[in-house]
């Protein structure tokens, strides 16, 4: 079967970058010889979405260690990435099939972290931060292939007669922004969202959903925040990158005063940092205000600095960081959401982020790499129809 895997050595990481588009075998369910293979499904994608862990891989900014180290474990020498997921159950096991209830022909979804069920934060409902979790394209093989085999118990049964295909693929990274936007009881709040990617975008229409009245949306990029306009934000900031490289990490003054004025004088009730930067994240800090919340989503490797740090206690601020989605509670805010005739969730992912298709969904078997290595970087989400 044709996959798009990392097919490179430890040591070449550096020198290279993009995916592979070439033939693997393809997964079979043996339960003679594996019997784990009754708690697991066979799936034929139908949409994948590619994420920006992803794009991390892609331009080898992400993962390195987590890659290389599950490929040793495993003995193998190439990854099949992706793990964002829509698609057709076409094999159960039998395990899969009496205890789940899965037959073929069912459409799922999927979680992306494999949680282990056996560990502490397992038995107390707390999956998401599993001791022991994988991640489905990344630490062992994904959906970026003509079929992936998957355990049962991270299945997510998907109504595309209610949920547009397309969207249903990305509600991995949707369930992102419901995590970190059911942190903090976010109605009647003013929200601030530092970084305007997919997930920020995301976190846009989820906050707004949730009843926060007023939302700010922060970033360097002008086409994100004329998304985060057509999305429906009360004010953007953009980010002067230049400035940003002269102040370093200190707080940008200019931005907290911004969002002060928009919010009464004393800053937004939540921040929601999802850039990964240590400059914004000051920012985010100094932008609320005194006794409100930071959710901390955006990743960056190596060391961060937290200025004027007494006065994030003496202020009684709160830090949440958030991590993948609460398995599956926050599944079921986000099946909700995206069926509600109200909040038209669908519709604007699709028109707006999804740039209502037009080159963002790309054919799988047609993959061409340095075409898609443009379209990866012009647009803030990109899916793979197969």
């Amino acid at each position: 079967m044709k996959a798009l895997v990392l097919d490179i050595k430890r040591e070449e990481w550096e020198s290279t970058q993009g995916m592979d588009f070439i033939d693997v075998p393809e997964p079979k369910l043996d339960e003679s010889k594996y019997p784990e293979d009754s708690n697991k499904v066979i799936i034929k994608p139908k949409f994948t979405g590619f994420c920006g862990s992803d794009k991390g891989i892609w331009f080898r900014h992400a993962f390195k260690d987590m890659i290389f180290d599950s490929l040793e474990r495993e003995g193998k020498s190439r990854r099949i990435c992706g793990h964002e997921l829509l698609g057709e159950i076409v094999e159960t096991g039998s395990y899969s099939a009496k205890h789940y209830g899965y037959k073929p022909g069912d459409i799922v979804s999927t979680e992306s972290h494999i949680f282990c069920g056996k560990c502490y934060q397992c038995k107390i409902g707390e999956e998401h931060v599993c001791a022991n979790h994988l991640i489905i394209g990344i630490s062992t093989d994904g959906c970026f292939a003509e079929s992936v085999k998957l355990p049962a118990k991270e299945l997510w049964p998907t109504d595309v007669n209610a949920i547009r295909p397309e969207v249903a693929a990305i509600q991995e990274p949707l369930g992102n922004a419901v995590h970190a936007c059911s942190k903090i009881d976010l109605r009647g709040k003013t929200v601030a969202i530092f970084g305007c990617g997919t997930i920020g975008l995301f976190s846009i229409l989820v906050a707004r959903a949730m009843g926060a009245t007023t939302i700010v949306g922060v970033d360097p990029n002008p086409e994100n925040l004329q998304m985060a306009e057509r999305l429906g934000v009360d004010l953007t900031i953009v980010v002067d990158r230049e400035k940003q490289n002269e102040t370093g990490i200190a707080p940008d003054r200019e931005i907290v005063e911004s969002i002060r004025q928009c919010c009464g004088g004393e800053g937004v009730d939540v921040a929601v940092e999802m850039s990964g930067s240590n400059q914004a994240l000051n920012t985010a800090i100094s932008g609320t205000r005194a006794g409100g919340d930071i959710i901390l989503f955006g990743l960056s490797a190596g060391d961060f600095t937290l200025t004027d740090f007494q006065n994030i206690i003496l202020h009684g601020k709160s830090l949440h960081s958030i991590v993948g989605r609460r398995v599956f509670q926050t599944w079921y805010i986000m099946n909700n959401l995206l069926k509600s005739k109200v909040h038209k969730l669908q519709d604007k992912i699709f028109d707006v982020i999804l740039n209502k298709g037009q080159e963002t969904i790309v054919s799988f078997h047609q993959f061409d790499r340095y075409e898609f290595d443009r379209i990866i970087q012009e647009h803030p989400k990109v899916i793979l129809k197969y």
